[in-house]
């Protein structure tokens, strides 16, 4: 089952950039945890696709069972996307939605109120810039430490 990070109201703030084909690198603030730094193959869908977006939580809670709940969260996170998108089902009414499995296969979902995530401006874009480098400089190279991938055989 997704970590849901309480029905998403612990999810604070962030950013997701996508700029970059087949890799997203970002932070998101959460309740108890800070600042959790992102870098995940995969792409964004839909009209967001290739961009940076930023969001910031409306129904955002700093709760003492956060730190129960998501205290052990990896930092920082490097998995695999399964799913970023501003309209993500066409049975469902348009909405931020974030799904990604971490390396350790641990999966977590975020989804937003209507209106709280939105593309970055090109000023925005431009205050995240530096931090989207570092983070991609940082941690691209775990993303193929993948736990369990063999790439060669253990056979003479």
């Amino acid at each position: 089952m997704a970590q849901k990070f309480g029905n998403s109201r612990w999810v604070q703030e962030g950013f997701l950039d996508n700029r970059v084909p087949g890799t997203v690198v970002g932070r998101i603030v959460f309740a108890a945890v800070g600042p959790v730094e992102f870098c995940l193959r995969g792409d964004f869908r839909g009209e967001i696709a290739g961009q940076a977006i930023r969001f910031r939580n409306s129904r955002y809670e700093d709760d003492d069972l956060a730190g129960q709940a998501i205290g052990d969260l990896e930092n920082p996170q490097v998995g695999t996307v399964n799913l970023i998108a501003f309209d993500p089902h066409p049975n469902l009414a348009p909405h931020p939605y974030i799904e990604w499995f971490s390396l350790r296969k641990n999966h977590y979902r975020i989804e937003l109120a209507p209106g709280d995530a939105w593309i970055a401006s090109a000023d925005e874009v431009s205050l995240i810039e530096g931090d989207c480098r570092r983070i991609r400089a940082a941690l691209a190279d775990r993303l193929h430490d993948q736990p369990g991938r063999r790439d060669e055989s253990d056979w003479v």
